[in-house]
């Protein structure tokens, strides 16, 4: 669900214009940004569960997505947000950090753990929304849209910009082309 972070990280630029959009989106990535190198080193896998298409993976990061591990690299993320951006901007660096476990909750299989590592056995979580294909990309493509919305209303109606009406939709053109290109990137399964 690469495509509905970065719908999430683009409506909220709309409302939080301090905060660069590169922040914005690595925040909601935080979280895949975290397993990469776990990922690598053995420490968290993954399983294939059919075909390998959209969704068709069982992923064990039990620690970069444990529901305390999320929460801890949230309250850090937000931390360094607030030292950057003020205590706003470190507020919403958290909540975008956490907003990735929110929705990996609804897309995962039960296979997100409470404690890291999975400590005491504790039942994994997980609604599952990647067992329809289907439902999964029209929840990405609700959350693009209504990102893409927000964020060009905001450039377009955005007051004190020094900038020309060529830039202002050039930024736009680009916005929808990568969120677009993101929800492809999903459904074909590349990256």
């Amino acid at each position: 669900m690469f495509a509905g972070h970065f719908g999430l990280a683009a409506a909220v630029k709309a409302k939080t214009p301090e905060v660069p959009l590169w922040a914005l989106v690595v925040s909601t990535q935080l979280l895949d940004v975290v397993f990469v190198p776990l990922f690598l080193a053995g420490v968290e896998t993954m399983e294939p569960v059919g075909a390998g298409g959209y969704g068709e993976s069982i992923i064990h990061a039990d620690y970069s997505h444990s529901l305390l591990g999320a929460l801890l690299i949230s309250l850090l993320a937000g931390w360094i947000g607030g030292r950057l951006w003020g205590r706003r901007g470190g507020l919403v660096i958290a909540a975008l950090a956490f907003s990735h476990w929110l929705l990996d909750l609804a897309v995962h299989r039960t296979d997100m753990p409470i404690l890291p590592g999975n400590t005491g056995d504790l039942p994994l979580l997980g609604f599952g929304l990647w067992t329809s294909a289907s439902a999964s990309i029209a929840v990405e493509a609700i959350l693009l849209a209504v990102g893409f919305f927000l964020y060009t209303r905001s450039i377009v109606g955005a007051k004190g910009v020094k900038s020309n009406r060529g830039i202002r939709f050039a930024a736009i053109g680009t916005m929808g082309g990568l969120l677009v290109l993101s929800l492809l990137a999903d459904v074909l399964g590349i990256g």
